[in-house]
């Protein structure tokens, strides 16, 4: 048999096993939710997520924590990565680990050279596979031998190739874990379905796949296109409708794919992606009133339902749309009383007269990176939490902190800000005491004498 044909029978077992899947006698572990807290969608995709890009809450999610393979969703993650590693006019050439990726492919040319930009377009309109390669290659190489460092990655061998496009995946795999994804796992740059062994600290050998969850993908594109210092070059590419650029003395033209982007009324970025192994895969992300969402689904269908991304991203985007408004923190201000933000006594303080308690005033000081807001949906409130001491020991330095104020929804911190002692207060000691009796002694002394 051939390896299309393989290949096809692969793919319509998988379709046929996702049908399955769809049917409620074969739901998966984890898939039902709380009716009340979830609304109930009929989604063809085995696993999704709509978060809320600004703060990563996740809005609805469906078997979102399960990891799977993501295809080309990858590539948002490949983008990301090249741009805050490199220049966009750097130049790079071709290896031919690189040249021989499988289709779909611009079809480089081993010893060829290109400038990144047009690969970063060549890679996020048309996912083009040997693209991605080059482009980790082409990063991933300043992480070997210092030999391997000054040898043109067109002469690579294909084993140099691969340390290359490792050391890449280690990148990625670095920026998913700052992002706090801790179920995604990156071996290849291009979203070819993979797996690896590897030997942990403690010497266990284990087996990685090639995966992500829908929550997870869905936070990577979230920094993508809100977060990362080169949000703006992301969103400019991604939402390019077509490129045409020459190289080598050929000519190429770019079309994007992310249908999404016409689809809905501010559509910002997406990527789609397929192999028989994930299906149908997408991630995109839409901005309306100051609200920006974004929405990742996995195994959503197999040949012949392409279309079934679509119909899923626009019935999640229109829920969030629909039931999901903006409330600002310092609207819940009027939760903290003044009580909550009373002067604290200070034991052993120093005060304007001897025998008085001393008190310190507070001031709350605002987390200037912190979320200025959070998307609610009715019924929902922000909870106010005040952790504050309720007494202190001299000395007390200004600005010492001595609480917390949290913000709270679904038992989930989205907002912390200090409270911290306005003034210092001084520990009585011997001199202080000294001083004090001293300056008693006097004003009795002054006081008898008028009185004689």
């Amino acid at each position: 048999m051939t390896m299309k044909g393989r290949n096809w029978i692969v793919g319509a077992f998988a379709g046929i096993l996702f049908l399955f899947m769809q049917a409620p006698l074969f739901a998966w572990a984890g898939q039902e939710e709380d009716s009340e807290a979830q609304p109930d969608f009929s989604l063809y995709a085995a696993s999704a997520a709509l978060i809320d890009a600004q703060s990563g809450r996740v809005l609805y999610g469906k078997n979102a924590d399960t990891p799977m393979a993501m295809a080309s969703t990858t590539k948002i993650m490949t983008c990301i990565v090249v741009l805050e590693n490199a220049d966009m006019e750097d130049t790079l050439q071709v290896s031919s680990y690189a040249a021989g990726m499988p289709k779909v492919k611009l079809y480089l040319k081993k010893g060829e050279t290109y400038t990144v930009k047009d690969l970063l377009y060549s890679l996020m309109l048309e996912s083009h596979n040997d693209t991605a390669a080059a482009l980790a290659e082409h990063i991933g190489k300043r992480y070997l031998s210092q030999e391997l460092q000054n040898k043109s990655t067109s002469d690579f061998t294909a084993e140099e190739s691969r340390m290359a496009v490792a050391a890449f995946a280690s990148l990625m795999n670095a920026k998913a874990k700052e992002l706090g994804c801790e179920n995604t796992y990156f071996i290849t740059p291009n979203g070819l379905d993979a797996t690896e062994t590897i030997t942990l600290n403690n010497g266990e050998i284990v087996e990685r796949e090639h995966c992500t969850t829908a929550t997870e993908l869905a936070r990577i594109m979230a920094y993508c296109v809100g977060q990362s210092p080169k949000k703006d070059a992301f969103l400019e590419i991604t939402r390019t409708p077509s490129y045409s650029f020459s190289a080598n003395g050929r000519s190429f033209s770019c079309t994007n794919h992310n249908a999404f982007l016409n689809m809905m009324t501010g559509a910002l970025s997406g990527k789609t992606g397929f192999t028989n192994k994930a299906g149908y895969c997408y991630v995109g992300a839409l901005e309306s009133e100051g609200r920006i969402f974004v929405v990742a689904l996995l195994a959503c269908g197999w040949p012949n339902n392409k279309n079934y991304k679509w119909s899923d991203t626009k019935e999640l985007m229109q829920y969030g749309l629909d039931s999901y408004f903006y409330q600002a923190f310092s609207e819940q201000e009027t939760a903290i009383s003044q009580g909550d933000l009373a002067p604290i006594p200070v034991e052993g303080g120093r005060t304007r007269i001897l025998g008085e308690t001393a008190f310190v005033p507070l001031s709350v000081q605002e987390d200037e990176d912190g979320l200025p807001g959070l998307l609610l949906r009715e019924g929902e409130e922000i909870q106010v939490e005040c952790r504050i001491k309720k007494n202190l020991k001299a000395p007390v330095e200004s600005g010492t902190v001595v609480g917390n104020i949290y913000y709270i929804v679904d038992d989930a911190i989205y907002r912390t800000d200090t409270v911290i002692a306005m003034e210092t207060v001084e520990k009585i000691d011997f001199v202080w005491c000294l001083e004090q009796i001293c300056c008693r002694f006097l004003q009795t002394e002054a006081a008898g004498a008028q009185g004689m």
